[in-house]
């Protein structure tokens, strides 16, 4: 795997034996030239000849400044099933160059986040595994082991969730996930659940944590086309409640199911007649988060553009778009931020972003072209990449990489 960034690896080339140098260097520029077409700066690299992929992309900015970035890895050579591996990255110049620090066994589909001033990586153990938890009090160069209950165990199952949003409210963390009642099968079996703990609670210990009831999906929903709930957001609304947004998996795809949570984050509430919402890109992973400046909630989201409609909406992962909304209910598109017209090979996917002032900073699990022909698909994507989306709250669609009507959108 590559470990450090395109500008990284273009001015690390070492002299070699005047024999082979022909033959070396043309190697070397064949395989630049095919990263310096990647969007982003590029953070870590897998291509499909090794048969690991690189999955659920996570993004913090320490105290001091430091970013951190993880992604875990799955496919057919990787050990998702039975002790998964995440890899840690840093950069100390704002995502120009980065470094891999840490390679975390035991570890999946996790979020990284702060929290008085350590770093905390929370996921799954495996593939369907238990829930787990580490802090690194390093910038993410070590970790504790979630050996028991008292160091970051904190339930046994066969859980699923991706790198989704720790939020604050009323005193307690909070983040989302699902169990499965059937591991053997992708969707339907999904319970969407929560979980969350006191802000002064040592966060490695389990019984800090409240697990909800699971609230299970319904077939029939959607006029029998609803395949799932997945992947949600916990989010405080505008009136000052909690809800879990998660991605819906149906053949149209932009839906998004809004579930309530209770107050004391025991109990979870749906309505089917009217708490599915349309959301651009809902068919696949994204993340929400509310921006105090504006008093907007903001995503980034794989948008399906309408010549690609013909196909699952969830295999179609080649465009990113900026979406924001004032109430959660009701989601605008301001502009396409990435595009490739290849939906086969090509994927933005799974992005996690923060606010960095006026930008937003993103991490993304991307397809694309590279030396060995690129990704095995646009799903398994061979990159991971940095992105710095400059003035956000002032982009439109003259910025777009796409026109408005390419999403069947007035102007």
């Amino acid at each position: 795997m590559t470990v450090l960034s395109r500008r990284n690896r273009t001015h690390s080339l070492l002299p070699v034996p005047v024999v082979f140098s022909a033959l070396v260097l043309f190697v070397i520029e064949a395989a630049c030239a095919q990263e310096s077409k990647v969007p982003g700066i590029i953070i870590d690299h897998s291509p499909k000849t090794s048969g690991i992929y690189i999955g659920s992309p996570s993004l913090a900015v320490l105290p001091d400044g430091t970013y951190v970035a993880s992604h875990d890895e799955f496919g057919p050579r990787s050990t998702e099933r039975t002790r998964a591996r995440t890899r840690i990255f840093t950069s100390s110049d704002r995502g120009e160059h980065w470094q891999h620090v840490a390679d975390v066994d035991g570890q999946f589909w996790s979020s990284l986040f702060v929290h008085d001033g350590s770093l905390y990586l929370l996921g799954t153990w495996s593939h369907y595994g238990n829930i787990v938890i580490r802090q690194s009090k390093d910038h993410g160069k070590t970790w504790t082991e979630p050996l028991d209950s008292n160091t970051g165990l904190l339930r046994s199952g066969q859980f699923h969730c991706a790198p989704v949003p720790i939020v604050i409210h009323n005193g307690r963390l909070w983040r989302a996930f699902e169990d499965t009642t059937d591991p053997k099968r992708w969707g339907l079996p999904f319970r969407a659940r929560v979980i969350s703990a006191p802000v002064n609670a040592d966060l490695l210990r389990a019984d800090s944590w409240t697990l909800s009831e699971p609230l299970p999906g319904d077939p029939a929903w959607l006029n029998q086309r609803f395949n799932g709930f997945l992947e949600g957001n916990i989010v405080v609304t505008p009136e000052g409640g909690l809800v879990n947004i998660l991605r819906v998996d149906c053949p149209e795809g932009g839906k998004a199911a809004l579930v309530t949570v209770s107050p004391d984050g025991k109990r979870l509430s749906f309505d089917p007649e009217k708490d599915f919402i349309d959301f651009p890109g809902g068919a696949k992973k994204f993340t929400i988060r509310f921006d105090p400046q504006s008093k907007r909630y903001w995503s980034l989201v794989n948008a399906v553009p309408l010549k690609y409609r013909d196909r699952k909406a969830s295999s179609v992962r080649n465009t990113l778009v900026l979406t924001s909304s004032a109430d959660l209910r009701h989601w605008t598109i301001h502009c396409a931020l990435l595009h490739h017209p290849d939906p086969v090979y090509h994927g933005f996917q799974y992005p996690d972003w923060l606010l960095d002032g006026e930008d937003i900073i993103a991490v993304i699990r991307t397809a694309f072209d590279d030396e060995a022909g690129g990704a095995h698909n646009a799903h398994d994507a061979n990159f991971l990449t940095f992105h710095r989306f400059r003035g956000f709250r002032s982009l439109t669609w003259a910025d777009s990489v796409l026109k408005p009507e390419e999403f069947g959108i007035d102007q």
